[in-house]
C-alpha cells in the first residue's frame, strides 16, 4: 500500500468579504499518495491555489480534519506547521521569488542555510545540474531567463530533499516552449525518481501532462 501524501475529509475554507462568507474550498475530500503526478485545474477563482496553500501548511483551515505526510495539521501551531514546511515540502511559485542580488548558486544555499542545513556546494552544483543549468551556477537571476529563473527554483525547492513538491502555477510567466519544459522536469522528477509533485495550473494542455488530474470548479472537486 502506498504512503498517503495528503488526506484531506470534508476541508473547507471560508474567507470572510465584510457581511459575505466565501467558501474558497468547499467539502473536499482527497488522498494523494506517495510517487504520484497530480495536477489541480480549474478556471480562476475554482480554489486552487487556496487549497494548496493548505496542503503546503502556508494557510489554516476553516473545518475538516487534514493529514499531511501521515500528521494531523488541522490544528498545529504555527511553530509545528513551519517544521512540516521547513523539512518535508517544496515550494515553486509563479514568481521565482529567487533573491535578485545573489547567484543561482546563492539561492539554493540561502535555503539550505534557512533549514538549518549543512550549505554543500557541491550539492548545490549537483542539483543546478539536474536541471540543465550546470553552466549557470554563478548568474545572477537578472542574467537568466524566465525559464532557467524557474529552473533554479525548482533545484531550490529541492535542496532540502523534501518529500513532496508544491507548484503553484510555476508556467504562469512562460512562454509555450519553456513552459514544455519546466513540466517535463516535473516528469523526469517523478518518474526517475519518484518524487511526488502536485501542480496547479490553468493550462489544460499542461495539466493533462500529469498522471492525475484534478479538476476544481467552486471550491469543489468535480473530477479526479
Amino acid at each position: 500500500m502506498h504512503e498517503l501524501i495528503v488526506k484531506a475529509e470534508r476541508l473547507t475554507k471560508i474567507y470572510k468579504l465584510f457581511a459575505e462568507e466565501i467558501a474558497a474550498v468547499n467539502n473536499v475530500d482527497l488522498e494523494i499518495c506517495a510517487g504520484e503526478f497530480v495536477s489541480i485545474m480549474g478556471p480562476s477563482g475554482s480554489g486552487k491555489t487556496t487549497l494548496l496553500d493548505m496542503i503546503g501548511c502556508l494557510d489554516g483551515i476553516t473545518s475538516g480534519q487534514l493529514e499531511i505526510l501521515g500528521k494531523d495539521v488541522s490544528k498545529m501551531t504555527e511553530h509545528r506547521l513551519v517544521n512540516i514546511r521547513r523539512g518535508k515540502i517544496g515550494f515553486i511559485f509563479q514568481d521565482f521569488s529567487l533573491i535578485p542580488s545573489l547567484t543561482a548558486l546563492e539561492n539554493i544555499q540561502l535555503t539550505l542555510y534557512f533549514a538549518g542545513m549543512k550549505q554543500e556546494t557541491q550539492k548545490s552544483i549537483d542539483l543546478l545540474g539536474k536541471v540543465g543549468l550546470g553552466h549557470r551556477i554563478n548568474h545572477l537571476p537578472r542574467q537568466l531567463s524566465g525559464g532557467e529563473k524557474q529552473r533554479v527554483a525548482i533545484a531550490r525547492a529541492l535542496a532540502t530533499e523534501p518529500k513532496f513538491l508544491l507548484a503553484d502555477e510555476p508556467t504562469g510567466h512562460l512562454d509555450t516552449e519553456n513552459s514544455q519544459e519546466i513540466f517535463d522536469v516535473f516528469k523526469q522528477l517523478n518518474q526517475e525518481k519518484g518524487l511526488t509533485v502536485i501542480v496547479a495550473t490553468h493550462d489544460a494542455e499542461l495539466g493533462l501532462k500529469a498522471g492525475r488530474v484534478i479538476y476544481l470548479k467552486d471550491g469543489k472537486i468535480v473530477s479526479g
